[in-house]
């Protein structure tokens, strides 16, 4: 095999390595999940209430089903009155809203702050992080800096976590 195309043992190495490395940095990056990702233990279910139209609503799903729970997706066009349900204010709405181990736990959320939430069980109906944010669990693009996740409870906001 003399031809002008054929690939070292080292060539092609480094083109294996360097595509893996892209690949876990742009899955990084945009919140997905790598296929080779062993999925957690079963932690219980969710719903999740979604605008029918959010796909990243249905990525923030696929990282709760990595995380272990099993998630039951309800498309609605009614989340600010589920919202309201659930106690959140609008100025706090969240882009979606999931019911998790009897808490409400509105938008893009990190597990870290779920499993505390979970764990630490405050008198509390939930916790929400207002908006889309960029970066954050199922959604694409790079977090914008420091974000404020707020208790859903009666009485002015309060900070529950930063993340």
């Amino acid at each position: 095999m003399d031809s002008k195309y054929q690939l070292s043992r080292r060539a092609v190495l480094t083109i294996l390595i360097g595509g893996a490395g892209g690949a876990a940095l742009i899955a990084g990056t945009t919140g997905l999940i790598p296929l080779s990702a062993e999925p957690a233990a079963d932690r219980g279910e969710v719903t999740l209430y979604k605008n029918p139209q959010c796909d990243c609503c249905e990525g923030y799903a696929a990282y709760l089903r990595h995380n272990g729970f099993k998630v039951t997706a309800v498309s609605t066009n009614d989340l600010t009155a589920i919202g309201q349900k659930y106690g959140i204010p609008d100025d706090l709405a969240p882009c979606h809203i999931s019911l998790i181990g009897g808490y409400a736990v509105g938008g893009h959320i990190p597990i870290e702050v779920v499993n505390r939430l979970l764990s630490e069980k405050p008198q509390i109906a939930g916790i929400t992080l207002p908006g889309m944010p960029e970066g954050t669990p199922g959604m694409p693009g790079e977090k914008p800096g420091l974000l404020q996740i707020y208790e859903i409870r009666k009485g002015p906001p309060k900070v529950y976590a930063t993340v």
